[in-house]
């Protein structure tokens, strides 16, 4: 894993995580409504989970970021539904449909968005910082 070292070390890694976070919804939204013959075979959604990440020399720097560890499935159970004359229904009739609340996923699209376009906006600005420190020794 690379160091730590700079505020722009710090951005990419948080831009990554919230790619990843991104990524996840899209999984799940593209899965929602999806059918299965069964409990098990049903998706469940997705989350990433993060982990602080700190910097070699913390404790002088102060530098943390974040990364990302694993993709987790959520713990929820898929909605039982008869429909008898589904090709992929049980013995009893029933299809099991994805456990995904499209709005909660939306809500985390919105989120996560919004986090990558602040982390977006602080590179910027720290580019701006440094040309205007850059000119003003001309």
């Amino acid at each position: 894993m690379a160091e730590i070292r700079n505020v722009f070390d710090i951005a990419s890694r948080a831009l990554s995580s919230q790619v990843t976070r991104l990524n996840a919804v899209a999984s799940n939204l593209a899965n929602a409504r999806s059918i299965a013959g069964s409990s098990e075979e049903a998706y469940r959604a997705v989350r990433p989970v993060f982990k602080t990440r700190y910097a070699d020399d913390f404790a002088r720097s102060g530098l943390s970021t974040t990364d990302v560890t694993q993709i987790v499935s959520l713990d929820r159970q898929p909605e039982k539904v008869y429909e008898p004359e589904h090709p992929k229904a049980d013995d009893q009739g029933f299809v099991y449909v994805a456990a995904v609340d499209t709005d909660e996923e939306l809500v985390e699209m919105l989120e996560a968005s919004r986090q990558y376009q602040n982390t977006l906006e602080v590179v910027s600005t720290v580019r701006a910082l440094m040309m205007r420190t850059i000119n003003m020794g001309r």
